[in-house]
């Protein structure tokens, strides 16, 4: 019997949904909630597949799961991938793939740990903050580079505000964002990398509004404009669960978010479609991914010496 464990945090809906929905297909899969105990370097490969819902929150978990899948466990999304990343690489890389993005800037820390002193940046810069704000113009959008879920992000109408909301960002590493004036928004929820559905989607919406009071028409070209660019976007990436945001600014689609490997997929946030169609896809998935489990399939960093 293979397995499939869900290693989650406080949502419900989902882990439940998916958990009952692969159970019952009597597929010679069965799933369940992740039990995770202190980790050894003895320790053996517990599941074929873990879906990762909480990891970038628990730092512990991080450890444990990089040990499962060096020893051939699937799991979504790959840790050695997702913790390399970062937003402002993404930005760049989306650039690279010739995918349209707001202008961007990397900006050095506010703050550093006890041990860096002026003289350990001697070869940093000082920033131009007029340079900076020409750049992107206003309004424009602060965000810490490893962050998610709006936290620290901070929509800036001047220098004053600006200057702010950097000054209180500590160490984090912030990026600065231009402002897309849109007139859609579209989120793309991406499982496997090439199974995408489009959900109208609305930030300007309360949390729990955001999809049922969304309403956009794209069109047949945009949306399959959209489905391609989100594809190039999780195969470059690697992210086998993840949710692509796209502001519409003259027919022309900006990626705005698109490094959520761990997407919303609570009930309460969805519509009742999008939510089926997501525990569906997610089963799917890990079903195939668990069936073809070998035991022996160590990230390709890793293979060639093992």
């Amino acid at each position: 019997m293979k397995s499939i464990a869900i290693l989650h945090g406080r949502e419900r809906t989902f882990p439940e949904a998916f958990c009952t929905e692969i159970n019952k297909r009597n597929c010679g899969v069965v799933a369940q909630e992740a039990r995770i105990g202190h980790g050894t370097t003895d320790l053996g490969r517990v599941y074929d597949v873990i879906v990762d819902r909480i990891s970038h929150e628990v730092p512990f978990y991080q450890g444990w799961l990089k040990q499962q899948a060096l020893l051939g466990t699937q799991v979504i999304n790959n840790p050695f991938w997702k913790l390399a990343d970062d937003k402002y690489f993404g930005t760049v890389l989306a650039a690279r793939l010739g995918i349209a993005i707001p202008k961007s800037i990397l900006l050095p820390q506010r703050e550093y740990i006890e041990d860096i002193t002026p003289a350990s940046l001697s070869n940093m810069l000082l920033t131009s903050w007029e340079e900076v704000g020409a750049f992107t113009g206003w309004p424009c959008y602060l965000k810490p580079v490893n962050g998610g879920g709006w936290k620290s992000v901070f929509r800036c109408t001047s220098m004053e505000e600006l200057l702010n909301n950097y000054n209180g960002s500590g160490t984090q590493v912030m990026m600065l964002q231009e402002g897309i004036t849109w007139e859609a928004y579209a989120r793309l929820i991406c499982i496997g990398r090439k199974n995408i559905r489009i959900a109208p989607w609305n930030p300007d919406k309360a949390h729990q509004e955001r999809y049922t009071k969304a309403e956009f028409n794209y069109g047949p070209e945009l949306e399959a404009l959209m489905i391609r660019q989100g594809q190039i976007l999780n195969e470059a990436l690697g992210y086998d669960m993840n949710t692509v945001e796209f502001a519409i600014r003259d027919g022309i689609p900006y990626a705005i978010d698109f490094m959520n490997t761990a997407p919303d997929f609570d009930r309460n946030s969805l519509t009742a479609d999008t939510f089926e169609w997501v525990v569906q896809a997610m089963a799917n998935m890990c079903i195939e991914m668990a069936l073809k489990s070998t035991g022996s399939q160590a990230p390709a960093r890793f293979s060639a010496l093992l």
